[in-house]
Parts: structure tokens; C-alpha cells; sequence
């Protein structure tokens, strides 16, 4: 095996049941560009925070847990993953090598000619999209979702496996009309496995307040039971795997 590569996590989850297939060991990395309104982890910004460590240190921990995700796997997560792009590349080969399946937890916010040789070795990608329209991605996120929407035609084009996650925030996203037009818009696509509408919730709201940060979301409620059934049955209409 190649020397091993230093990167910066934030924390890990040894038993994560919902970000990939089975029971998962969920790796979180430090650093994220984006600045998205309902973050649940915003200290995971910061590039310069978290932990230093070797992809070999990650590795060796990680088959600890072998018993427990033999039926699952392993996921980087983030922050933005995609930021320490030779990080995760030697995570995933090293995990790959021992037998693992592997998943990538990002929003595409990473320009392709850097994230390109990730893609290509993970075995799946869960991609959020934060919004169709780049005006609204950029007033949810500080940036658009050019380089996203490029990380969905690449996983196209070569057949990657994907996994869509989307928040439905109200007063953005939570719009019957832009769901449609999201549903339309990823219908054609045949990589796509799986659909998650996530409600927007408040369990990150301490993180804002401990961090002294401005938090605009205090006032918004979380979805009813009924808007996300509206949500899904958009979805639903169009044949999607939601």
C-alpha cells in the first residue's frame, strides 16, 4: 500500500444506520465550504479545525468494527469530503482492498476535475441537492449548485450509483412547484437508486447558539407529516425510487 495520507476529521459514528446501505462506520471530515442555512454541523466548517490523521490511522480503526458493518459499510461524510480529495481517495482504496463497501456523503461542491478520481473509485454516491435553482442554492448555501449539478451528469455518464438527498426546508424548498420541477429534472437520470426527503429539523440549533453564530432559522418550523407525504407523492408521481 502507497504511504498513507494525512488529512482532518471531525468525529466518527461506529453504528450509522442512515447515510448508506446497512449498518455503516460514518467518518466525518472537518471543512466545508458551503454555508447552508439549516446545517445540523456547522462546526465542521472551519478547514483548519478537527484532528489531524493518516488514512492508514482511519483504516486500522475502522477494522475494528468489520463484524458490525460486514453487511454495510463504510461512509465519508462531512463538512465537504470533497475538499480533501486524496484523503478520502486513499480511505476508500484501502477500504475497498479489504472488502468494504464504500459510500460518499457530499454536495457536489467541489469542482469535477478534483473530485473526478474519487467518484470513479466509491461504490456509491449520496448527493445533496440543496436546490434546483442556482439563485435559491446560493441564498440557501452561499454558493450555486453549478459544480453539484456536474457531479449528477458525471455519475451519469460512467453509471455510478446514486443516492438523492434533498432537505425540505420551509419557506425554500418546501414549495410544491419547485419539488416538481426537481422531480422532472431528475427523472431521466438512470443512476439514480434512491431518493431521500429529509425534513428540515432543529437537533443542530445548540450547535449555532454555542458557536455565537446568526442563525436565521429560529422562527421556522419543522415540515408536517402532511407536507412531506405532498413531497413524497411528488416525487412518487414522476416514478422516482423515493
Amino acid at each position: 500500500m502507497e504511504k498513507a495520507v494525512t488529512g482532518r476529521i471531525h468525529s466518527i459514528e461506529t453504528f450509522g444506520a442512515v447515510d448508506g446501505p446497512g449498518v455503516r462506520y460514518v467518518l466525518f471530515l472537518q471543512g466545508c465550504r458551503l454555508k447552508c442555512l439549516f446545517c445540523h454541523n456547522p462546526d465542521t466548517w472551519e478547514c483548519g479545525g478537527g484532528k489531524l490523521v493518516t488514512s492508514e490511522e482511519v483504516v486500522e480503526d475502522i477494522k475494528n468494527y468489520k463484524n458490525f458493518i460486514k453487511n454495510g459499510g463504510v461512509t465519508i461524510s462531512g463538512g465537504e469530503p470533497l475538499l480533501q480529495p486524496e484523503f478520502v481517495l486513499d480511505i476508500i482504496e484501502r477500504c475497498k482492498s479489504l472488502g468494504f463497501h464504500t459510500a460518499l456523503d457530499t454536495a457536489g461542491s467541489q469542482d469535477l476535475a478534483v473530485s473526478q478520481p474519487v467518484i470513479d473509485a466509491v461504490d456509491l454516491i449520496l448527493l445533496d441537492i440543496k436546490a434546483l435553482e442556482p439563485d435559491v442554492c446560493e441564498e440557501l448555501t452561499g454558493m450555486d449548485n453549478r459544480h453539484e449539478l456536474e457531479t449528477l451528469d458525471y455519475c451519469e455518464e460512467i453509471s455510478k450509483p446514486v443516492w438523492i438527498r434533498h432537505v425540505l426546508l420551509p419557506g425554500y424548498t418546501l414549495d410544491c412547484h419547485r419539488l416538481e420541477k426537481l422531480a422532472d429534472f431528475l427523472k431521466p437520470y438512470t443512476c439514480i437508486q434512491k431518493i431521500e426527503l429529509l425534513p428540515f429539523h432543529k437537533m443542530g440549533e445548540f450547535k449555532w447558539k454555542e458557536l455565537g453564530m446568526d442563525y436565521q432559522l429560529y422562527d421556522t418550523p419543522v415540515p408536517t407529516y402532511e407536507e412531506v407525504q405532498m413531497a413524497t407523492d411528488i416525487f412518487k408521481s414522476r416514478g422516482l425510487p423515493v
